[in-house]
């Protein structure tokens, strides 16, 4: 079975999962208004991470997030976390959807598909999402130290906040290489007073470039 769309894009098949939403909702300030954890609506059990796309609310000035974290392991994914960028941005909120190659036995009418090993991969209960585009071309925008001496360097990428675009947070939960052994940590700033998407990077060695993809996806109309 093979789905096409008038776009000739074919948006499920019988080989292959399609990338099917899992989870979705809104994501809020923890109690501390610092640190903000989001369980799913139900459990992923891919082996690898979901993939966890968000949307933060517009705020009048600026909102960011770093550490993000998929919480859970392999076959038992139950949320993601992410850590406010600083006390001078606004706390965490917005949109959030965790996608993955699967689908879950959901819905109580419909159709499934299952693929040759007997592995669902389709459940008209679980939405889609498509990926619409990617990322590595930050550019370089200033540099500054903050209160502990550490260097504090801020790139930007195109993008549109009034787009439906999600952005994928797994990329921002690891630290970037320095220059020299030391490494630095990776935030992500939302910007809407100057109208930026910017990566943050902070630490004693970093560099003035970044090659991590912003990567972005929406829901499927499909």
């Amino acid at each position: 079975m093979q789905f096409v769309n008038s776009g000739n894009v074919t948006t499920l098949d019988s080989e292959f999962s399609r990338l099917s939403i899992m989870s979705s909702g809104r994501f809020t300030p923890g109690a501390d208004g610092f640190n903000s954890y989001t369980n799913f609506v139900r459990p992923v059990t891919t082996q690898e991470p979901p993939l966890v796309f968000v949307k933060m609310d517009r705020v009048s000035g600026s909102m960011g997030f770093g550490w993000a974290q998929v919480q859970g392991a392999a076959g038992n994914w139950t949320g993601f976390s992410m850590i406010r960028y600083s006390i001078n941005t606004a706390p965490l909120s917005g949109e959030y959807f965790a996608a993955a190659f699967q689908a879950a036995p959901v819905a109580r009418y419909g159709f499934r598909l299952w693929d040759a090993s007997a592995k669902l991969i389709a459940d008209s209960g679980t939405p889609s999402a498509l990926f619409t585009s990617g990322s590595a071309a930050w550019y370089y925008v200033t540099a500054s130290k903050n209160s502990q001496g550490q260097d504090v360097i801020t790139f930007a990428t195109p993008y549109s906040f009034s787009t439906s675009d999600f952005l994928l947070l797994n990329n921002f939960g690891m630290d970037v290489a320095g220059a020299r052994l030391r490494s630095a940590k990776l935030y992500c700033l939302w910007n809407f007073s100057t109208g930026q998407l910017n990566a943050v990077t902070i630490g004693t060695t970093n560099v003035v470039t970044l090659y991590i993809p912003a990567i972005f996806a929406r829901l499927s109309n499909n």
